[in-house]
């Protein structure tokens, strides 16, 4: 199966029509096998996936190193790499805070080419909006680098249409990293028109809501040490049990298309527009050729009906994370409730 690609934005690269987001690799969904998510890296790169995604922060250095072993012995240029920073931790892998100074933006990214292995960064992005420092003083710092030749292209993540202006007219912004799925639709309000508006794309993750729309889950699964979905809203008690049921509404309609769950879910995706690259978060081989079959997966408009019927805009039950990192999204500010 030969993958189509999509242009990131006006600027940007073309990449696979899906790409592999390497956190869960590394990181916040508890333990992962190292050697199956260095073999699931290569299967994807093997299977025409070009689009890798990491950050710096990802097991504070081990994502970037786990993505070098997977691409050892390959051509550099079969891979586009993406990678967020900018977030702070600590030794407990606690989280303490932003860092997107222009020193700071230069000093992580000599620090992830040596990881890497590489020297150059494919979209360079900060993770989240450092409130304490003017967009524009960070995203001068990356169109610094990009002269440099040591950054390819500029992207950010998970701010909203304001500061996405704001930083365009500093340096062209390839893409827009940002959470979007069936049940995560609060980007469709103000964030996606302005990307459009731009040129700017969007690479949307979560697109399984870390696994709530698998098809796999279930409300009895015990959730490892350290998995981030314990502190989540929708995987807590009484929203859980309503979510799966939107699930198995959505299970009805996959059946019919011959799919499965996850599988319609990031066609969903992937059909909001050729602006759009879904990132699936496959830690093992198996769950990246079922999400592979998405590509195969056609959405009619009769389709996409019954999905919404499913799955109405607004019908998960809780937000996406807890209060405390809601409020310090600039993609959730003046954007109404989340969807």
């Amino acid at each position: 199966m030969a993958i189509a690609t999509r242009k990131l934005g006006r600027t940007g690269p073309a990449v696979s029509a899906l790409g592999l987001g390497c956190m869960g690799m590394s990181d916040l969904y508890g333990p992962a096998d190292e050697a199956e998510s260095v073999a699931t890296i290569r299967a994807a790169l093997d299977a025409g996936v070009t689009l890798l995604d990491t950050g710096d922060y990802y097991g504070m250095g081990h994502n970037e190193m786990l993505v070098r072993r997977a691409l050892e012995g390959r051509r550099r240029e079969d891979a586009v790499l993406s990678v967020k920073f900018g977030v702070l931790r600590d030794a407990a892998g606690g989280w303490i805070g932003m860092d997107t100074r222009p020193a700071a933006v230069k000093n992580f990214l000599a620090y992830t080419l040596r990881r890497l292995g590489t020297d150059h960064v494919d979209i360079y992005r900060p993770g989240r909006l450092d409130p304490a420092v003017p967009i524009e003083d960070t995203i001068g710092a990356i169109s610094d680098l990009v002269k440099a030749g040591y950054v390819r292209h500029v992207g950010l993540s998970e701010v909203g249409a304001e500061t996405l202006r704001r930083a365009h007219a500093v340096h062209p912004i390839a893409d827009l990293q940002i959470e979007y799925s069936l049940v995560s639709r609060g980007i469709e309000q103000t964030i996606l028109p302005a990307c459009r508006a731009l040129g700017v794309g969007i690479t949307a993750y979560a697109v399984l809501s870390r696994g709530l729309l698998s098809g796999h889950w279930t409300k009895d699964r015990p959730l490892a040490r350290g998995d981030i979905r314990g502190h989540l809203p929708r995987y807590g008690a009484g929203n859980l049990e309503r979510n799966l049921a939107l699930v198995e509404a959505l299970r009805g309609v996959a059946a019919g298309k011959g799919a499965t769950v996850a599988q319609v879910a990031i066609a969903w995706v992937a059909s909001r527009g050729e602006d759009v690259v879904p990132l699936v978060g496959a830690r093992r081989r198996d769950r990246l050729a079922e999400a592979l079959g998405a590509l195969e997966v056609r959405l009619s408009a009769e389709d996409l009906a019954r999905i919404e019927r499913a799955v109405p805009s607004g019908a998960a039950a809780g937000d996406r994370y807890a209060a405390p990192q809601m409020a310090q999204l600039d993609s959730e500010r003046k954007a109404g409730p989340a969807a």
